[in-house]
């Protein structure tokens, strides 16, 4: 298996002074030990965790999606703290694993975003309720007219979301190959594959597929 190791300080004193920050690398190593260490890329992210945008996350996310590799972190607290940011993991298409909790994986993200979903749920019928109430008492109200997206809407929109992610993340890539001299589909296609980045079905690439990639993203 691939992993990619993400690693997260809350101060920019415990950054530079390595506290926190070699307990975590030690547990991941410690995790990864005759499985996947070393991991293909490490990220270190020195921020608030009540943070959703992180720089060093969504760079770990994007080296999982390349490679096709499990993101790895030291504690589970250690990834997210708010419900609009485990919703978001939970379309990112990247699976994970804490190695204070095992067993917790893109399943126990999904449970936690379904949690956070029933409270939003809960907060709109609390709020139409009251609108309900107002209405009644003859207060004019707006009202909303537009479309509401049905779960297989947003399914398919968490898909294309998940595949423009992966041109996104392919295109950097592409374009320091092409800086490198290769220009060629077929001489990209064998630089992607001497870094290791599969397809998106896991496979090798061929020169028909990079021009389909190329041609997507608008090349």
């Amino acid at each position: 298996m691939r992993f990619v190791a993400y690693y997260r300080v809350s101060t920019d004193k415990q950054g530079q002074s390595g506290l926190g920050l070699e307990a975590q690398q030690e547990a991941v190593r410690s995790f990864l030990a005759g499985k996947g260490w070393p991991p293909v890329a490490e990220f270190v992210e020195v921020e608030s965790g009540r943070k959703s945008d992180r720089a060093q996350l969504a760079a770990a996310l994007a080296a999982c999606r390349l490679h096709k590799a499990t993101l790895v972190i030291a504690k589970l607290d250690r990834l997210a703290r708010n419900a609009a940011f485990l919703l978001n993991l939970r379309d990112a298409g990247v699976d994970f694993v804490a190695c204070d909790m095992p067993d917790a994986n893109r399943l126990t993200v999904g449970i936690m975003a379904l949690v956070a979903e029933d409270e939003a749920d809960r907060i709109s019928a609390r709020t139409k309720a009251a609108l309900a109430v107002a209405k009644a008492k003859g207060v004019k109200m707006g009202g909303f007219r537009g479309y509401v997206p049905s779960e297989k809407d947003r399914a398919k929109a968490a898909q294309a979301k998940r595949e423009k992610a992966k041109r996104l993340d392919l295109m950097p890539v592409v374009e320091a190959i092409k800086a490198g001299g290769t220009t060629s589909l077929g001489g990209i296609a064998r630089a992607l594959n001497e870094r290791g980045i599969p397809t998106a079905r896991g496979g090798q690439w061929q020169a028909v597929q990079v021009g389909r990639l190329l041609a997507q993203a608008g090349d």
